[in-house]
């Protein structure tokens, strides 16, 4: 007799997955984890039955897992070979992957997105910074995640004394953005968050000048690191406040737009951050489809079932309709 058909959540971090494990117990749903870190497999032995979640982040690098952008390719193509039910696939994965390959795809799709210019090497960032003739700037790994090795420039000086002190962070394939930095009135960025392709809710993240923008619950730090006492920002006072917050209301247009480029591009689980510049326009910068959500935010908002709920219910519904052709099989 088979194995009975399970979630099957693939990842590199355990550390993100007990909200999920919590929302899975709590519904009686049945699943199992692949650490996607040392393993064999039979390309032409079948997978097991069920639906399979990629939770697979682009900072995999920064805690030793580079390996797992080629292993996790390969398992998802896997089962996508086999017929089984993937959660955001391997085009997804090279979405996640790759923020040149996201500003792309929404400049395609009439999104507005910073201004950049790409660099394959890091002696050609001075070059790009120049050619893209903007300060302030902002210099990002292609490959990237909360927000690390991101850093701004007054002066493309200043990033010619980096690159000779060898002050930039290794990355995984030396591609970098030499971005505008966008001009606004906030100083908080917003954060779509998009389950089962639909809107949940929108964030709003106080940056206070940081670019590592975590939401998980595990990525939390002191609330003055990020909100200096000398803030303009009405919803903020004395270091007093939360550093993410659920909005009350969202830009309905831009959901529906983001949702429609969403399936267009098979992304079913994700978060998409932008900013908004003084004249209203919103600039998408960044896609995050291994999106974490923060419990703190949710409760404050009276959210009893949050990000990782509406994940688990999700999946769970998916299963269940993975299910239907072994239940009428038994049935008969």
């Amino acid at each position: 007799m088979s194995e009975q058909p399970k979630v099957y959540v693939i990842h590199e971090n355990a550390e993100w997955l007990p909200p999920l494990r919590t929302a899975f117990e709590e519904l009686g749903t049945p699943y199992e984890e692949w650490l996607l870190d040392r393993l064999t497999i039979d390309l032409r032995t079948p997978p097991p039955e069920g639906v399979f979640y990629s939770r697979m982040s682009a900072s995999n690098y920064t805690r030793g897992h580079a390996h797992s952008n080629y292993s996790t390719d390969i398992v998802l193509r896997w089962l996508e070979a086999h017929g089984r039910r993937v959660i955001n696939g391997p085009s997804v994965l090279q979405l996640e992957l790759s923020k040149a390959t996201q500003q792309i795809l929404l400049d395609q799709s009439g999104f507005t997105t910073p201004r950049t210019v790409i660099a394959v090497g890091r002696d050609k960032c001075i070059e790009a910074a120049k050619e893209l003739d903007i300060t302030p700037f902002i210099l990002k790994p292609a490959q990237g995640g909360k927000g690390l090795g991101v850093k701004l420039y007054d002066t493309v000086d200043a990033l010619s004394r980096d690159i000779d002190e060898g002050a930039l962070p290794d990355t995984v394939d030396d591609v970098w953005l030499v971005q505008e930095k966008i001009e606004t009135n906030n100083e908080y960025i917003t954060r779509l968050e998009f389950v089962g392709g639909k809107l949940m809710y929108a964030l709003r993240i106080y940056s206070g000048g940081s670019f590592e923008l975590c939401p998980a619950d595990v990525c939390e730090v002191d609330f003055e690191d990020f909100c200096p006492a000398n803030s303009n920002t009405p919803e903020k006072v004395e270091n007093e406040g939360p550093r993410f917050e659920i909005q009350k209301d969202h830009d309905e247009v831009l959901a529906r737009k983001l949702e429609g480029f969403l399936a267009q591009q098979e992304i079913e689980i994700a978060g998409v951050e932008y900013i908004r510049r003084p004249d209203g326009t919103p600039v998408i910068y960044d896609i995050n489809t291994n999106t974490n959500y923060n419990s703190g935010a949710e409760s404050s908002a009276g959210i009893t079932h949050g990000g990782m709920a509406h994940i688990a219910g999700f999946l769970t519904d998916e299963l269940e309709t993975t299910l239907l052709p072994f239940e009428t099989q038994a049935m008969a």
